[in-house]
């Protein structure tokens, strides 16, 4: 099979869309994560008085997040705001990390 200079330009673009696909990796996760820790703590081991994310379950951490992204629950703080900055994707990555740490 003879390859054209399209045929590699379509397999280029498909790979390349396969590629964006992919879940994020962990290292992406913890850096989304990282924007937490003014609030939550580092690696979500919060000082008293704020809400820590260790250890806390995946589903409880999405849903919540959900909930502020589209206004379902009100915020009391910037939360809504930061919520409608991340994919739903990104919102699920985050919250495996956080579910994944030690309490």
């Amino acid at each position: 099979m003879k390859l054209t200079k399209a045929t590699v330009a379509l397999s280029c673009l498909i790979l390349s869309s396969w590629a964006h696909a992919q879940a994020p990796s962990a290292v992406q996760a913890r850096s989304w994560a990282a924007a937490c820790a003014n609030c939550h703590g580092t690696n979500g081991h919060a000082q008293p008085g704020m809400a820590a994310l260790a250890g806390v379950p995946k589903e409880l951490i999405v849903q919540k997040m959900l909930d502020y992204k589209a206004g379902r629950t009100p915020a009391a703080t910037v939360m809504h705001q930061l919520a409608k900055g991340y994919s739903d994707e990104q919102i699920t990555a985050i919250a495996a990390y956080f579910a994944a740490q030690k309490k």
